[in-house]
Parts: C-alpha cells; structure tokens; sequence
C-alpha cells in the first residue's frame, strides 16, 4: 500500500520523538493513502510561508496480521469517543496502528460542541454523517514504523 505524508520537511526516517501528543489518534505518525489528502496538508504550510513537502512510503500490509490495529470505517460513537479521549491526554490504549477519519475542521467544531456540551453524543455523531470521511493511518509504535514503513522520496508540492 502507498503511503503519503504531508510537512513543510521531507520525512525519511519517521519517528515518534517529533509526533505531537493531543491529536486525533494519539501519539504517532500520520499517513494517508489519499494523494490530495496529503497535498492539501502541504498547502496549509505553504500558507505559512513554509515548503510543501509530500513524501511517500510504502507500507507492507502483512503487518495487519501481526500488530495490534484499532479500524474505524466510519465515524461512530467509538470513533468519537477516542478521538475525545487522545485529544485530553486520557488514551491508555496499545495499539499500534490506528486507523479512520481524519477529525478535520468541520468535523473539529463538531467536536468541539460537544466538548463543551452544546449538543450531545447522538447529535454529533448525526452531525458527523454527512462529512466526507477522509482516511489517516496512525502508526503508535517506532517498532512497527521501522519495520513496515518504507520511504520512497519526496516532492516539493
């Protein structure tokens, strides 16, 4: 499978040392196996006046077989659950891989209703419905990351 990640940096040797806590998923590196996806993070630092740089792995998918992968295929009450739960500091999950929507910034402000009990978990959850899900592959674990994570170069974009 095709990776990309999108930086102001090429990405080679990936690592958790420089991943930020209090995200989506958790401590970890982020991915996606959506091209425009990564191209569109990119340009969020291009607005900063930073390069945009996309690079691009391939990650060999036995690992599903031997690692421990948390797979949201939607958004869902779970979905929304953990994201709260890493967003706080309060995950005390193991999982290496994670896998599912990305909580962009419709779906943040949804979240963030919530958060701060403006409407409840049924009415997010209905909110969340009608976004377009994008897809992120957070990988929790340096071990898996070394092992089944293979850089293919980059681009300025």
């Amino acid at each position: 499978m095709i990776l990309y990640h999108g930086s102001f940096v090429e990405v080679a040797a990936p690592d958790l040392l420089h991943s930020r806590p209090n995200v989506d998923f958790g401590l970890g590196f982020y991915t996606t196996p959506i091209r425009e996806q990564a191209v569109n993070w990119c340009i969020k630092f291009k607005r900063q006046k930073k390069d945009g740089i996309l690079s691009k792995y391939t990650f060999n998918e036995n690992a599903f077989d031997s690692v421990k992968v948390l797979n949201f295929d939607s958004y869902s009450m779970e979905w929304l659950d953990f994201v709260v739960d890493c967003r706080i500091g309060n995950d005390t999950t193991d999982y290496d891989i994670v896998i599912g929507g990305v909580a962009n910034d419709k779906v943040f402000n949804t979240i963030e209703l919530y958060f701060d009990n403006l409407i409840d978990k049924a009415e997010a959850i209905n909110r969340l419905r009608y976004e377009k899900p994008n897809l992120q592959i957070c990988f929790r674990s340096q071990a898996v990351i070394d092992k089944y994570l293979h850089f293919d170069g980059s681009e300025k974009v």
